[in-house]
């Protein structure tokens, strides 16, 4: 054996040494192999290296100044000094290390740009374009961002960033001379802050008063006040929040995106903050969180969006979690002044007006007339539940409701935490309406002069009505608060997107960019409730589809799944296909034996749960249903009683109802009811007249909704305080079914339609019952009745039944 091979069997033969140095050999080659990658990116990629090493500083210097670096700057020179003790070291930073942490900011600047593009275009600047000031701006990056938005330069007369820390206003003057934009960037504090020291041509305040205090009234106003995560850190808010106030224009906006923590108890009553929905943080979250940020001088207390919220109408309101950092809970918020401008000052009384029917009073005559009313011991007339909201507000020193401050009236205020609202438990029955609109339109005749009452449900057949007609006004009622969230969408899709997009929203029922519709475009035309409610459902236009969300999307959902599971998915899709009546009879058999077979309505069909929250069937609807059915001695010869039938009844009504559907209407080309119900979306050859490019056209213009207002109560409040004699036509629906054979309900509200309809105005209702109990007290009450349509076995009466 030579000598040159002996260390290598005797390194091989060792035992414990050599198993170690094979394991060290193991253990450094992913080392190599991770050094000789990065070798090989620095040759080839030397700018991805380049990021890497920047993104590592950045994270090593936000670690350190928030983490590990002693603050200093509490002597005498006071906040500026804090500030840049925090903020020096990291200044350079500071913009790639916030991207992920102070989320929310491209929202608020999205939110503000869509409401100053609506106000451009109702012409609210006589000059060259608004003012903005951007208060606790830093570095400049909301500025730079609003360009995606809005052309900065050219929207904007003037842009002034006000910070006190120096070291982030020496970096947003870098940023905005490499831009070429010129900004005025003002290291100030906040409080202090005048916008006629800075114009041109102005002379500073203290050479202008000889006075100790200036008359806010007189200063030079800013158009657009923005605040991204600098309330926060403003130890003397109140005083801040002031001045904004005497900043702010008449028909200016304030947004606001910043951290909070609240409990959902602190706001019970507040009617004014644009609704609560996901405003509720835990206790725990607010202990940590208030616990952690305070380390930083962050003050997250609530008093602050408190106070914002109390000095400011509320235009919108949006409370959201930041879950990439642990669900850090933060709002936005959208204001105005409090004081509605001289030129709306009338508004609680034209709102007023407008929901009662009354005719309209001036703020200027009111106190006069109701104190001559009260001297001859006459009845005031009674207002609506919005104008008595607003004038306990007002005498209380509240803002108004936040429906006030909307660029539109359509909605009506109601208070949200009522639990007659919260049951519905945030979500919609209906995603459509399941009512044929063709006939109302035939047996009604809406005319121009006619007032009209409906039930909202999902906002089609009233749409209906505005295509065919322009009713004086529409009063749209329902009492689950998301049924006229869905109406709100809808009006605003007419009236901010084109009909390619409004098509794949409501034709198609899938729209992808919801969420960027929702805030730079839908906005604007949305009360804040119906904003928050549908930027946290965004999904249901992505995934299987609008129209298999709510209740109703239950039932749909069931027809996917059986024909799946049956293996009829290919006649159901031959059925949506039907060019005759005589091909959808061969084909329906076929999907009869599934659909109407007997242990299908045993296990699911016949069930409670199924006949409410998939059929939208109330209990008391079901019990006419079963009258009807024992009272047929075809259906029932043996004289059966109500629970014996049960199960039986509701089968009976299933097959009356889809037969003669399917042996009488085409469903590919005239029953877009039953085709959405197969397909989940409409065909371009079957849809409601709503979804046309006719109706588009006529209902994208500004003033196509001038008429309508969405109350959300019981429809006897609303008809209650509605003047007498003002109604022409009440359709609603079968709304009465839904009452208790042995109470009052029914005579009530039938009383109050006899008080507010003209003479001669018409009740359109329908019925799952052939024999209405309630037709009865109608006729007690004052009415004539006519029975125009009755669904009988074998038959329809519409498209749906």
């Amino acid at each position: 054996m030579s000598s040159s091979t002996v260390p290598v069997l005797s390194w091989l033969d060792t035992p414990l040494l050599g198993s170690s140095r094979f394991y060290i050999l193991v253990a450094a080659l992913p080392v190599l192999s991770l050094m000789c990658a990065a070798c090989t990116v620095a040759l080839w990629r030397p700018e991805l290296v380049r990021n890497v090493n920047a993104f590592v500083a950045s994270f090593c210097k936000f670690f350190y100044s928030n983490f590990m670096k002693p603050h200093s700057g509490d002597d005498s020179s006071g906040q500026q000094a804090a500030l840049e003790s925090f903020y020096k070291v990291q200044a350079d930073v500071y913009d790639a290390s916030r991207k992920k942490l102070l989320c929310g900011r491209e929202d608020m600047l999205a939110l503000l740009a869509a409401q100053l593009k609506f106000q451009a275009e109702e012409g609210a600047w006589s000059r060259s374009g608004p003012i903005w000031v951007d208060i606790g701006g830093g570095t400049g990056y909301n500025i730079e961002a609003m360009q995606a938005y809005l052309d900065v330069p050219d929207f904007f007369s003037s842009v002034y960033l006000v910070d006190l820390s120096p070291s982030l206003c020496e970096v947003a003057r870098k940023r905005f001379a490499r831009l070429g934009w010129k900004v005025k960037v003002v290291c100030q504090d906040a409080r202090n802050f005048r916008l006629e020291d800075h114009l041109e041509g102005h002379k500073a305040t203290e050479a202008l008063l000889e006075c100790s205090f200036v008359d806010v009234d007189k200063r030079q106003k800013a158009d657009l006040i923005t605040m991204s995560y600098s309330l926060s850190m403003i130890p003397d808010y109140y005083n801040a929040v002031d001045s904004l106030s005497g900043l702010l224009a008449p028909l200016g906006l304030i947004g606001v995106v910043d951290f909070y923590v609240q409990s959902i108890v602190e706001t019970a009553g507040r009617n004014y903050i644009g609704g609560s929905f996901n405003r509720h943080v835990n206790w725990l979250s607010r202990v940590i969180w208030r616990s952690w940020f305070d380390c930083d001088r962050v003050g997250l207390e609530g008093a602050r969006r408190d106070y914002l919220e109390y000095r400011f109408g509320t235009r919108k309101s949006l409370d959201e979690r930041n879950y990439l950092l642990g669900g850090i809970p933060y709002y936005i918020f959208l204001g105005c002044h409090r004081q509605l401008p001289f030129a709306a000052a009338d508004l609680l009384d034209r709102v007023d007006a407008s929901c009662t029917e009354s005719p309209y009073l001036s703020p200027r005559n009111h106190h006069a007339k109701t104190t001559q009313a009260a001297k001859s011991n006459a009845t005031v007339e009674i207002r609506s539940k919005a104008y008595q909201s607003a004038i306990i507000n007002l005498n209380s020193n509240l803002p108004l409701p936040s429906t006030f401050y909307q660029n539109h009236q359509r909605r009506i205020y109601y208070n949200d935490q009522l639990k007659k609202h919260t049951q519905f438990n945030n979500d919609y029955l209906y995603a459509f309406t399941w009512e044929d609109p063709r006939v109302d339109q035939r047996l009604l005749k809406i005319e121009d002069n006619d007032v009209v009452l409906c039930l909202t449900s999902a906002g089609d057949n009233l749409l209906e009505y505005l295509v065919s007609a322009s009713p004086k006004r529409i009063h749209a009622v329902d009492l689950n608060p998301n049924q006229n969230h869905l109406l709100e969408l809808k009006i605003a899709a007419f009236q901010a997107l084109s009909y390619a997009d409004f098509w794949k929203m409501f034709g198609e029922g899938k729209y992808v960019n919801l969420r960027h519709a929702l805030i730079s475009k839908l906005s604007p035309h949305m009360s804040s409730q119906a904003f928050q409610f549908w930027l946290k459902r965004t999904a249901r236009f992505t995934s299987r589809g609008f129209y298999e969300s709510g209740g109703s999307g239950h039932a749909i959902r069931l027809v996917r799944w059986l024909s799946w599971a049956s293996g009829i998915t290919s006649e159901l899709r031959r059925l949506s296909e039907c060019k005759t009546l005589n091909e959808q009879r061969e084909i329906w058999p076929r999907i009869r034996r599934v659909l109407l077979s007997r242990a299908l309505h045993w296990a699911v069909i016949g069930t409670e749960w199924w006949v409410w929250k998939a059929a939208g069937v109330p209990p008391a609807q079901r019990q006419m249903i079963l009258a009807d059915h024992l009272d047929n001695p075809h259906l029932n010869p043996l004289g059966r009683h109500l629970v014996d039938v049960n199960g039986e009844a509701m089968w009976e009504y299933i097959v009356n109802t889809l037969d003669p559907v399917a042996r009488d209407t085409l469903i590919s080309d005239d029953n877009y009811h039953y085709l959405l119900t197969v397909k989940g979306s409409y065909s371009r050859t079957c849809y409601p007249q709503y979804l046309s490019a006719r109706a588009h056209a006529k209902l994208s213009r500004p003033d196509a909704f001038a008429g309508l207002r969405i109350h959300t109560d019981e429809i006897n409040e609303v008809i209650a305080r509605i003047k007498p004699a003002t109604l022409t036509i009440a359709v609603i629906m079968d709304s009465m079914d839904w009452f208790d054979s042995g109470s009052d309900e029914a005579a009530i509200q039938i009383q109050a339609l006899n008080h507010a309809l003209i003479l001669g105005g018409r009740v359109m209702l329908r019925s799952a019952g052939l024999r209405p109990w309630y037709v009865a007290v109608f006729e007690r009450l004052g009415f004539s009745t006519k029975r125009v349509a009755a669904r009988l076995p074998g038959t329809c009466i519409d498209r749906l039944v």
